[in-house]
Formats: structure tokens, sequence, C-alpha cells
């Protein structure tokens, strides 16, 4: 069994990719170019996942679609657009929304072969504002990074800078109401001062900054604060995010230079904050995953690469254990 804390699965259907498909089929008519897809949801129930974090990600204009947003009512759309998708995929019975702790529990126990799906919002530009908050969690988002880039609430990646004021209040109304940050793009500053509020804190998908340096990566002190908080780190499955490579490398790097990161994490807060968040297809396809990833299938083989007695944790068990008594 899997879980996976990051994979973009309504964004990529708003591109054109239709992920009900097998693999192969979605390969054979993909609009997507350049990136061969690794993920659909037959390939990730086949792969073994139970239980994802499923974005809700707007992307801004200039990030590589001339179709971004440049307003949070653009934001706003896009966000919607993709929750009805996975709404579309629940009404067709190709997933099941979770959105409790009770809820996560019985599917992980249960015989709904359906894959389990989080809401998780990357990018906090399509909420209005603090009072907006409560819109989004009565429509089941549970997790949210209040950055991507820069946003109207906090610097992000290759961004730097503090939360807003409206950052300030999104961050108290997360805490109010029991939605938990994700810090994986958040920068520095902003992510020292969310935190002072005392939110839930997890990060998705964000690899070590002692081995790939730049804001996108966890410091250690950040690393250590994300688990004293109770929290999850995901492992991100970009070879640059593995290895220092200049954006657009297809270096093929090996899945035990992301065990460095692994480990790494794992000698600063212990085996059970460390988690698969693999973000693939988020941005970067098959080209770019590491070497023998060629599709969400060879996942697992990275799993050889754990300890023995850590495996279960890392693939699932320790993400089940947050979600269970977090969520």
């Amino acid at each position: 069994m899997l879980i996976d804390g990051h994979l973009d699965l309504a964004f990529n259907a708003l591109n054109g990719r239709d992920l009900t498909l097998g693999l192969e089929a979605l390969r054979a008519a993909d609009p997507v170019p350049d990136e061969t897809a690794t993920v659909s949801l037959p390939e990730l129930r086949g792969a073994g996942v139970r239980v994802c974090f499923g974005t809700l990600f707007a992307l801004p204009h200039g990030a590589g679609s001339p179709g971004g947003y440049g307003d949070h009512a653009g934001a706003r759309a896009q966000a919607l657009a993709q929750l009805d998708t996975y709404l579309r995929w629940q009404d067709a019975g190709q997933i099941r929304l979770l959105t409790s702790r009770e809820a996560v529990t019985e599917h992980l126990s249960g015989q709904d072969t359906r894959l389990g799906v989080a809401l998780l919002m990357e990018g906090a530009d399509p909420i209005r504002d603090a009072d907006d908050l409560p819109f989004w969690v009565e429509r089941g988002v549970r997790v949210i990074g209040p950055a991507w880039g820069r946003t109207r609430f906090a610097g992000g990646t290759d961004a730097p800078g503090p939360l807003t004021p409206q950052g300030r209040d999104l961050v108290q109304a997360m805490r109010d109401l029991g939605v938990t940050l994700d810090a994986s793009h958040l920068d520095d500053a902003s992510f020292w001062e969310a935190l002072e509020f005392g939110p839930q804190v997890i990060a998705t998908h964000a690899n070590s900054r002692s081995l790939v340096p730049g804001n996108r990566h966890l410091t250690d002190d950040m690393a250590r604060a994300v688990a004293q908080a109770g929290g999850m780190i995901g492992l991100v499955f970009l070879n640059r995010f593995i290895r220092p490579l200049p954006e657009g490398s297809e270096a093929a790097v090996p899945l035990t230079e992301l065990a460095d990161h692994a480990r790494h994490y794992a000698a600063l807060v212990g085996w059970e904050h460390v988690a698969l968040g693999t973000d693939l297809d988020g941005g970067f396809g098959a080209e770019k995953a590491p070497a023998g990833v060629d599709r969400y299938a060879d996942v697992p083989a990275f799993l050889q690469q754990v300890p023995p007695e850590a495996r279960d944790g890392v693939a699932w068990g320790n993400w089940a254990r947050w979600l269970t008594h977090r969520l």
C-alpha cells in the first residue's frame, strides 16, 4: 500500500489529460507536449495507492502558461474548476473524497477500491481573504499551502518575503478552523512567521536544502520544526530537487540519491516523519523523474533504498498515522 502526499490530479485533467484512462492509453492521446505522463487513476490504483493528497493548484500568469491567472478571480475560477473535476470523478466512482480523519480510517480499513483523495490547496490565491476560508473548508479543503511563488498571502519559491497582513489573517483563521498549513513552498520568513501562530503543519513535497540549495527546500531547522509540530515531510521525485541541476535538465538521477534526502531527514527527526510526496506529473514528466521511474508503478522501487524497518512507514504508515489523527 502507498499514500502519496502530493499529486496535481485535477490540474492535469484540466490540461486535457483524461486521467480515467490506463497509462498507455493516456500516453497515446496525451495533449501535453514534452512531458511523458506517469500518472493516471488506474495507474495509481494498480500501484497500490490507497490515499493521496490531490491539489487545487491555480497556475499564475507567466508560470509556463499564457492562460494563467492574474488576479484573485482568475485563481478562484481555476480552483473551482478543479474542485468540480474531483466531484465528477467521485460521482463516476473513480475516487472518494476524504474530508475527516474518521473517513480516512474507514477507507483504509475497508474494502472500497476507489482512490481516496484529501484536498490540498497549493497556493492560496483562490481564497479571497480569511473570511472566505469557511467556503473552501465546507467544500472539503483540509490543507493549504499559502504560497507557490509569491502570492497575496506569503513569500514563496524564488520570491523571498514574509507573510502579508492578509497572510497573517489567513494562517490564524486556518489554525482556528483546524486547517493544516503546507509549508512546502513557503519562503523562510513566511515559514517562521506562520509557525508563530501555532497551526498544524506538514510539508507535503519538500526535499532537503542541505543537499539542494534554494528556498524551495527545507533547512534542517525547518524540518525539525515540522516534525516537532507532529508533521510529515513528503519526498519529491523531481531530479533537480534531488541533485542540484539546471532547470530543464534531463540528467538521470538514481533513486539512491533521493534516499540520501530520506536518510538526512531521518537522522534529524526520525523515520516516523518521512513519507512520499512524489509530485509526479506536477509540471514534469518521466523525463525528469529519477532513473528507473518511468511510470507511477515504479515508485515502490524507491522503498528498496529505505531500511527494511522503515519501509512501511515511508510507503504509507506515517501518512496514515497523521491522516487518521490530524486531518
